[in-house]
């Protein structure tokens, strides 16, 4: 967790941007994204020149002898504006570009790399404010690009919006990953589920002997002891985790920039991104081993909308349910990613749950009869706020065989107020959620009968209830929570017809006189 004299450089770096004329938010993170990159690798290029030297080993270098003026170590001491414009300008976006094709994270989507930055002041002062920053702190620098990333608050054209953290970190627990999944985001945007779901496993495989505590100064000024972790279990992992356990996927090239970008900096040294329309049959031809079952975990918040080629839509997902609806597209196409047993956490608008057309019919159809539906997560509405309103749930399901039951948990509230301000409250649901969802697996992994689950979960007027598959089937499909949610109605008692006249007579006799006592002062 990041201090309040860090948010207040970020803060402050963010409003350099602002007066120097750049607006959008998107644009001033992938700048300071760039400026960033440029920093991590003169700092990494300077770690492997120690250990060369240590070792009396050669390395390959990032930068040649005559590239050695665009390391950040020489750029930051340029006294001249004009000269560190047209120098990042005029050489380092360049390298950024060249080195595209080797082997640099950016390799996908660096070659369109520009400098947005028109003014050679704002440049100055960007690079002095990004030298500052602990990139070099493990613990820190995550924290750092997620509270960057949060002051993205606009939405894209296609449905884009970043999802809330604590509603990412449920999901993620709710699958509960092991260190050697494959997890993947068809639709990564920024990789909030990603690294979250990094985090999630530096704490699950951190012993009591691999964690620290650390005294920081929060925002209100005041002193606050963090329990730091150093994943050291993670460690025997390390490789999978560094260069297979992270897939992520987006047709947005300034989002997957960002997205590696954020794991970079929470500590995965090569994720796994790609430009790439998931839902085109070029993603089937482009990664035969991904489209097809290919990964343990899938979690994701598809966009709900945007323009679709339906002539470009890979077949096979037609097949299996014939629509132009990319909610229902995406749904399909993550269950053709996951492997036979892998699960997946995913964010829907409520209509597919409901639905009535044959689309809709099908895929839920295909979710309980042919895999294993297992939990409907109904969301409040607000919690999209100020990005949409639109009600959504988060629906968890494993792949292959057939459904015999699902949980439904009525969410409420999640710890914040669901108007545009979003700010925290008491209330909050998720960690019940949670909770009811553990005691719900204890019992099929223990192999409960439907007798011991119905007795804990067969209440319906309960946040958290189970429906059989065949009270589901029988409603065609239909996983509304609405649908099978009992609501118990107080009958209320009131006073006979008679007696209630008579009171308002007795009332306007009272007003009658206390006007006539009024008109008499008068």
């Amino acid at each position: 967790m990041i201090n309040g004299q860090l948010k207040s450089k970020i803060d402050k770096l963010w409003e350099e941007f602002w007066t120097g004329g750049i607006t959008n938010p998107l644009t001033v993170i992938e700048q300071i994204t760039f400026l960033m990159y440029a920093r991590l690798l003169d700092m990494n290029e300077t770690s492997d020149e120690k250990k060369a030297l240590r070792a009396h080993q050669s390395f390959k270098h990032r930068f040649n002898q005559d590239q050695q003026h665009i390391r950040w170590k020489n750029l930051k001491h340029i006294e001249s504006a004009d000269v560190l414009m047209t120098t990042i300008r005029d050489q380092l976006f360049p390298y950024f570009k060249s080195t595209a094709g080797g082997n640099s994270l950016f390799a996908e989507f660096m070659k369109d790399a520009q400098l947005m930055v028109q003014k050679p002041s704002l440049l100055v002062k960007a690079v002095a404010m990004v030298d500052e920053l602990p990139l070099d702190n493990g613990d820190t620098k995550g924290d750092l690009y997620e509270y960057l990333l949060s002051k993205l608050t606009t939405a894209g054209i296609n449905g884009q919006f970043r999802t809330p953290r604590h509603i990412i970190r449920a999901m993620v627990e709710v699958l509960d990953p092991v260190a050697t999944d494959r997890i993947c985001d068809p639709a990564c945007g920024t990789a909030g589920f990603l690294s979250v779901a990094y985090e999630f496993m530096l704490q699950k495989y951190s012993s009591a002997a691999g964690t620290h505590s650390e005294t920081i100064i929060n925002e209100k000024g005041e002193a606050e002891t963090q329990t730091l972790y150093s994943g050291d279990l993670l460690a025997q992992h390390r490789h999978h985790v560094d260069t297979d356990m992270f897939h992520g996927f987006d047709f947005d090239a300034t989002m997957l920039r960002i997205a590696a970008m954020n794991l970079v900096m929470h500590g995965v040294a090569e994720p796994d991104i790609h430009y790439q329309d998931t839902l085109s049959q070029r993603f089937t031809e482009n990664h035969p081993h991904a489209a097809k079952e290919g990964f343990d975990i899938v979690l994701a918040n598809p966009p709900f909308k945007g323009s679709l080629d339906e002539d470009d839509v890979a077949p096979e997902l037609l097949r299996m349910v014939k629509t132009k609806k990319t909610e229902l597209l995406f749904v399909a196409l993550i269950l053709r990613m996951l492997k036979i047993g892998g699960r997946a956490a995913v964010i829907v608008p409520d209509g597919v749950l409901f639905g009535s057309s044959n689309a809709h019919q099908q895929l839920r159809e295909e979710l309980i009869e042919r895999n294993q539906l297992e939990a409907i997560i109904s969301l409040p509405s607000g919690v999209f706020k100020p990005y949409a309103g639109v009600s959504t749930a988060i629906i968890v399901f494993t792949k292959g065989g057939q459904t015999e039951r699902v949980i439904f948990y009525d969410l409420a509230a999640d710890g914040f107020s669901l108007d545009d301000k979003r700010t925290p409250i008491a209330n909050n649901d998720l960690p019940d959620a949670i909770s009811q969802w553990r005691a719900y697996q204890q019992l099929v992994v223990n192999n409960a009968n439907s007798e011991a689950i119905e007795q804990q979960f067969g209440d319906k007027t309960q946040k958290a209830f189970v429906v059989n598959k065949s009270d589901i089937a029988s409603q065609k499909y239909d996983l509304s929570i609405n649908r099978y949610k009992k609501v118990e109605y107080l009958e209320e008692s009131y006073a006979p017809p008679r007696e209630i006249l008579r009171e308002l007579k007795a009332l306007e006799e009272a007003i009658l006189v206390d006007l006539e006592e009024l008109e008499a002062m008068l």
